[in-house]
């Protein structure tokens, strides 16, 4: 295909491994908003950990190739610049649900009049069981401090307008807004920096979940002023299943050491680290968060994928993004226009990768075209009642994995 040959980003997709199915052919991944493909580089970094480990024991610590003590600090340059942050802001550690407990005892703090958390309606489940039981462990009842918005009636987006006015509407009873950069369903990318606004105009924190943000669109949250942020990195930063994830902290909190939090060893005070000394001194910027030392072997992949995003730019792969998506569209509203929905917003700055579609057909039919997908060879995923996702991403995918997936789908829904 012509657009592939003048991509200048096309010779990245030769650094994943790309899978494959049982008779040796080469699958159409669509699916890295759910889990992005292994860096060929990432068996490298885990072996060489692998070896320090079996060279040195516990002096890998100190002596391994990348020692072990201060490992997770060599992805906060590339997180940084994926983040618009500074490199004190940012920190890989522990898991997203995990994180975004960790920022709420700290930027959650309710009393009596102020006292209720604002989220999107189909908010991603982990996101909504945690501040629904942080509500709880605060005595707090969900049904009367939980604020949900949603779409209009008719519309599968939000609007950025009704979500500041219910902002302003809860006003001095709203403790904390926490929204997605993009919304997990229906892919939409919020526009936030209006929103953190908003939010602190009303003297209510801000948190964002990123977890289908970062490495997928550009961001600015230092200047955006957001208070904190969460994110996983298995699906665009394509550091495996289960990898470690991360958490912004912006500077202005980073040395607000009465801001209340849960305390563990690797947040101490570095340099009285391992003195053990019985009083918790938490470390200036996001790392003072920490609660333990860095899991070695699943940060690994991390870096690996990191270097990648150096080398290709993030607002490269944007441009390249915003086309594949587009051609993904072009090609549906061509092929089979009355057959599926775009729930997605059409503006192409509004979305990230990923394209939502809803299939127009009752469940059980819907359910069985996403099974003939699958069988042609096209790997996307299916959330019910009737949503196929795929997202083509830049760093791997081409415009002939666009055309074929787009193809397969046509043949799928007329079979």
């Amino acid at each position: 295909m012509a657009r592939d040959a003048a991509d200048p980003l096309a010779r990245y997709a030769g650094l994943f491994h790309h899978p494959y199915d049982s008779e040796g052919r080469k699958l159409t991944y669509l699916c890295g908003h759910s889990l992005g493909l292994q860096p060929k580089s990432a068996a490298q970094y885990v072996e060489q950990d692998l070896s320090d480990w079996r060279r040195l024991g516990v002096l890998g610590h100190e002596a391994a190739e990348r020692p072990w003590i201060g490992y997770h600090e060599r992805a906060a340059p590339a997180l940084a610049d994926l983040l618009g942050a500074d490199q004190s802001e940012v920190v890989a550690m522990n898991s997203l649900t995990v994180n975004l407990h960790l920022m709420m005892v700290s930027f959650f703090r309710p009393d009596s009049q102020r006292n209720r958390v604002l989220i999107e309606s189909s908010a991603f489940p982990s996101d909504r069981y945690a501040v629904v039981s942080q509500l709880e462990f605060r005595g707090l009842d969900a049904a009367q401090n939980l604020i949900e918005v949603a779409p209009r009636a008719g519309e599968r987006a939000l609007r950025t307008e009704d979500l500041t006015d219910r902002i302003a509407k809860e006003g001095s009873r709203l403790a904390l807004v926490l929204l997605p950069g993009v919304q997990y369903l229906t892919g939409q990318s919020l526009d936030l920096q209006p929103l953190i606004g908003a939010a602190h105009r009303v003297g209510a924190a801000v948190g964002l979940d990123l977890a289908h943000a970062i490495g997928n669109t550009q961001l600015r949250l230092h200047d955006w002023n957001a208070d904190f942020a969460v994110w996983c990195s298995y699906k665009y930063l394509n550091a495996g299943p289960g990898a470690v994830g991360g958490c912004f902290v912006h500077e202005r909190h980073g040395r607000r050491f009465d801001l209340p939090r849960f305390a563990g060893w690797w947040g101490h005070n570095k340099a009285a680290r391992f003195r053990f000394e019985p009083d918790f001194d938490p470390i200036g910027g996001a790392q003072g968060w920490q609660i333990s030392n860095p899991p070695i072997l699943s940060t690994a992949p991390l870096l690996a994928s990191l270097e990648i995003f150096q080398r290709a730019g993030m607002a490269a792969l944007r441009e390249k993004s915003l086309a594949l998506t587009g051609f993904l569209q072009h090609l549906l509203e061509e092929l089979i226009p009355e057959s599926v929905q775009i729930i997605t917003p059409g503006v192409p700055e509004q979305r990230g990768c990923q394209l939502s579609l809803r299939i127009a057909r009752t469940t059980a039919e819907a359910r069985r075209c996403q099974e003939r997908l699958k069988a042609e060879g096209v790997i996307g995923d299916w959330r019910e009642p009737d949503v196929l996702r795929l997202a083509p991403v830049p760093l791997y995918n081409s415009f002939s994995d666009v055309a074929a997936a787009a193809g397969a789908l046509s043949l799928a829904l007329r079979a």
